[in-house]
């Protein structure tokens, strides 16, 4: 079946327009010609998120100038009929968009029955055009992802707004009265006159705890990100930046009123209808699929949908390793007729690529299943495929994982649960993976007071200054030397802390790591991304739904969703204990590879808080074996290598 006759089974618009691209911008009181410089020194940056097209705007004040810019990817369409920075019709709003709105055909209708008229398919007039009528509540509105900046003339303002989830990119920075935008860091960094200094409290914490991309920080000092569901805006006749404002914050209060088979049956028409939504497309559809429950159902559920387009699936395997996970990803290929590609990636790749790899991120990050997903990413543009769906953010909305377990305990221990607890803990540490050892810290941490936790994790061995770190320095820099600061609890969530927990892994912490991977790997060779667990109506649903639905009693994770899917997965998929994802075998890969150190060797001896000979003593020793291999052996790797990529201008 050729490409346009499966287009017409699936029954959608044809797209064409632009589905990738990068924005960057400034307002700045610099000299025009300057402001122009540092403007193209930014989109430069960006010609990896669109290589097709550029375009620029610049608006002069009495004091500064504005100027936005644009860089674009046409599956199709390369007329004009996209073509950004664009203007609304009557004039007032000037548009740079990053992203794609999947129910832009129903926006569209709306507005046309209020009086609004298009020129062109583009989903971005379509967004112009519902600002205009509905400004900043239109943001609610929109199925898929977005990071967009828009020019008010007649309120002389600036707006930045980014999707829900963050599943788009959006930076910023403040510098001497002038502000800057971009969608990735490198771009930003490309147009600000100084390079910034580290940011010492985020290195500690992904060197030491091995946490990152938690707020609005980054590693650099000055350079933030706008928070998922947040807005800003610079008020461009002053010159002041507002603080970043939540436009999304789901509720967590409980539905007494459902059972869980009505739940069950809701939550598959909200799957299958954002399914819907995410086929959207005139191209031949790709899926990122590990063979685990979440990428399986985004597989199987397109196959439900649609009995007889072409299904090409992208798989890492880990051949002879106890995680590879090719039995899984065999058996849904053969229930959906899919055409398989299959990755196997070795330890000599992984060296090949580690310095592209580290580059694309932008940012240190965790372990090596980045690489697998960064070869998914590479096999799919190679295949011709360029867009692909993914079961990302299944875990944090659904209570993936190990089931959160010190959050449902909390839950259940503020009820004053407490037989029930015990026997939930039992239970859930039968399962594979978990064990009592497991156990027993759940519900240590589970009733272990907050402030303590920096003290009970030395005592497990979880060292809070390592003899590499110059713990000395940093205290004199003012840097916590402790276990990062948590999000409080809040009296809403009593009784609810799983999902709250939940909600900011979804928001705030975890899966905002995991859309950067996944946006800097897709876009580094070119592929849309989309990710359709990840829609403001299915969170509000599920957020608002019995714990009890999505952990079970015996410690099931995904209970109501492994109960929506039955009849579309196969229940052995569904009936799977295990959860592996896109694990690789990193130390089997990495140790050996001494030669590391040589490249590491230079920026090592440049970064302060860190004691170079103990330091290259401790990962030589890693490396070759002759001590352990961990996450914090890799952020030593990766925090170096990310360092050396740094260019001073």
């Amino acid at each position: 079946m050729d490409t346009a006759s499966a287009c017409g089974k699936i029954g959608v618009a044809v797209l064409r327009r632009k589905v990738l691209c990068g924005i960057a911008g400034l307002f700045s009181r610099d000299s025009r010609e300057e402001v122009e410089i540092s403007l193209r020194n930014g989109t430069l940056k960006l010609t990896h998120r669109g290589p097709d097209d550029e375009g620029f705007f610049f608006e002069g004040f009495d004091h500064a100038t504005l100027a936005l810019g644009h860089r674009r990817l046409s599956i199709i369409d390369l007329t004009a009929g996209g073509h950004q920075p664009m203007h609304s019709s009557n004039g007032r709003f000037t548009i740079i968009f990053n992203g794609e709105v999947l129910n832009f055909k129903e926006i569209r209708q709306e507005l046309e029955e209020l009086g609004a008229t298009f020129s062109s398919d583009s989903d971005t007039e379509v967004l112009l055009g519902a600002w205009l009528y509905w400004g900043e509540d239109v943001l609610r509105r929109l199925v898929g992802m977005f990071a967009f900046a828009v020019y008010d003339r007649d309120h002389m303002s600036l707006t930045l707004a980014r999707d829900a989830f963050g599943i788009k990119p959006l930076f910023f920075q403040s510098h001497d009265g002038n502000f800057y935008f971009s969608s990735e860091a490198p771009a930003l960094l490309a147009m600000v006159p100084d390079a910034p200094a580290l940011n010492l409290q985020r290195c500690y914490d992904y060197l030491v705890w091995g946490h990152y991309d938690r707020g609005r920080e980054t590693f650099l000092e000055t350079t933030c990100q706008l928070p998922p569901g947040h807005a800003m805006t610079v008020d461009l006749s002053s010159g002041v930046v507002t603080e970043p404002r939540r436009w999304w914050w789901p509720s967590i209060a409980e539905r007494t009123e459902v059972t869980f088979d009505v739940a069950a049956a809701r939550l598959r028409e909200l799957f299958l209808e954002s399914i819907r939504f995410h086929l959207r497309s005139d191209v031949e559809i790709g899926v990122s699929l590990s063979g685990g429950i979440d990428s399986s159902a985004v597989a199987c559920a397109i196959r439900y949908l649609e009995p007889d387009i072409p299904i090409h699936t992208f798989s890492y395997i880990a051949s002879g390793c106890a995680v590879n996970e090719e039995n899984w990803v065999d058996k849904v290929n053969s229930h959906v007729n899919a055409v398989p590609h299959k990755i196997h990636p070795s330890a000599a790749e992984l060296l090949s690529d580690l310095d592209d790899m580290v580059k694309t991120q932008g940012e240190p990050f965790g372990g090596t299943s980045i690489y697998a997903q960064y070869r998914i990413y590479q096999a799919m543009r190679r295949g011709g495929i360029v867009v692909s769906l993914d079961g990302q953010g299944a875990d944090e909305l659904l209570a993936g994982y190990d089931g959160y377990p010190e959050a449902y305990l909390r839950s259940l221990w503020e009820k004053r649960r407490y037989f029930y607890a015990l026997g939930f803990l039992i239970r859930w540490a039968r399962w594979p993976r978990r064990g009592w050892r497991y156990a027993v810290l759940v519900l240590g941490w589970t009733v272990t007071p907050r402030r303590l936790r920096t003290l009970a994790r030395r005592l497990i061995g979880r060292n809070p200054t390592p003899p590499w770190l110059d713990s000395h320095w940093l205290s004199e820099k003012n840097v916590r030397l402790e276990y990062p600061r948590q999000v409080a609890l809040s009296p809403e969530g009593k009784g609810r802390r799983l999902v709250e927990e939940l909600r900011s892994s979804l928001t705030e912490r975890g899966l905002p790591a995991l859309l950067r991977h996944g946006d800097r790997n897709s876009m580094r060779w070119s592929v849309e991304a989309r990710v359709p667990f990840l829609t403001i109506a299915l969170a509000e649903f599920v957020l608002t739904l019995p714990e009890s639905f999505l952990v079970s009693s015996d410690g099931q994770t995904k209970s109501v969703f492994r109960a929506a899917m039955r009849g579309i997965v196969p229940d052995e998929i569904l009936d799977r204990r295990d959860k592996i994802g896109f694990e690789t075998p990193e130390k089997a890969w990495l140790q050996g590879q001494t030669k590391i150190l040589d490249d590491i060797g230079p920026p090592l001896e440049q970064v302060a808080f860190l004691k170079s000979a103990q330091v290259a003593e401790h990962l030589e020793m890693s490396l070759s074996g002759e001590r352990h291999w961990g996450a914090r052996e890799w952020g030593l790797v990766n925090f170096l290598t990310w360092f050396r990529s740094l260019t001073p201008r």
